[in-house]
């Protein structure tokens, strides 16, 4: 008998050693994982800083490269793309065979709408005739690219549907993105920029990254940096309308430039939108979704199913 009690005096003992050792590691392993965590989004988010930093600097590293019909970050020249007619901006729609296929995260009109508003106000009576603005209806994130113009990826009907219920279903799994916009720059490319931060929600890296895991077929080179969350607002194609006396050198113009865009900044810069829904956009037309060509659009909400 007094065998038996030694017994389950041990064995109690050594019960207890290991459901103590079991919570430790649970609570050290959830400690590392949300470490990690933290890390990798703080590691995203200051990557993006210095991607920003260097992009606010291009115009002053490269020029007004769209003042002598330069291209885009795309490699399209402009005036492929856009013709100045009698005080007017029209866009050369062409046709794309095999029509691209992006995954872009949509900015509604509750959030879109203040901003264009606000570049409009600044820009237009300078550039009316000379600048294309964004449809604030279309403002978007690029994301993925099932198939891209420099790198075509062909695909079935049935092939692209498949593709339609993949990007579905990583839409259903993410949460909406709470973000906020950290700056408006002016590339060298003439493109009004605006580059965001994220608040809450899933990281542009880790959106990418579902996306690629669901699209295998996919162009390997993407277009943007993986952590890179941005809207094109507008571009510039020619000089504004000021006085060439006011313009006696370059610098003056670049100037210029660069206080309209601080004046935007100081109008926007910190707002803060909610994203909530993934696009799988069909583009038939070249750039469709910036020049309003033709496309067929896959709309989905953002689930956050499994949260």
């Amino acid at each position: 008998m007094a065998m038996i009690t030694i017994l389950g005096s041990r064995w109690r003992a050594a019960a207890a050693v290991w459901i103590i050792s079991a919570v430790i590691f649970y609570f050290i392993y959830r400690a590392v994982r949300q470490s990690t965590v933290s890390d990798s989004s703080q590691s995203s988010s200051e990557r993006r800083s210095v991607l920003y930093d260097k992009m606010a600097r291009d115009l002053d590293d490269h020029g007004m490269k769209f003042l002598q019909g330069g291209k885009t970050s795309q490699l399209l020249s402009l005036n492929d793309l856009f013709e100045l007619s009698g005080g007017s901006v029209i866009p050369k729609l062409k046709a794309v065979d095999p029509p691209v296929r992006a995954n872009v995260l949509h900015l509604s009109l509750e959030f879109s709408n203040p901003i264009s508003q606000v570049v409009k106000d600044v820009f237009l009576p300078y550039f009316d005739g000379a600048i294309w603005f964004q449809n604030s209806s279309l403002y978007h994130f690029s994301m993925f690219h099932a198939s891209h113009h420099l790198t075509p990826v062909k695909a079935t009907e049935a092939e692209i549907e498949a593709e339609v219920n993949a990007v579905k279903a990583v839409a259903d799994s993410l949460c909406p993105l709470m973000i906020v916009l950290d700056r408006v720059v002016l590339t060298s490319t003439g493109v009004l920029l605006g580059l965001w931060q994220v608040i809450s929600g899933p990281d542009p890296v880790v959106i990418r990254a579902k996306l690629r895991d669901a699209l295998p077929c996919s162009p390997v080179k993407q277009l943007y940096d993986t952590v890179m969350l941005h809207t094109s607002f507008a571009r510039i194609l020619a000089h504004p309308k000021v006085p060439l006396v006011e313009m006696k050198r370059p610098s003056d113009l670049l100037s210029f430039l660069h206080k309209l865009v601080a004046r935007v900044n100081n109008n926007i810069r910190g707002f803060k939108a909610v994203v909530s829904e993934l696009w799988f956009v069909e583009e038939y037309d070249v750039l469709a979704l910036a020049l309003g060509g033709r496309m067929k659009e896959h709309k989905f909400r953002l689930g956050c199913s499994g949260h």
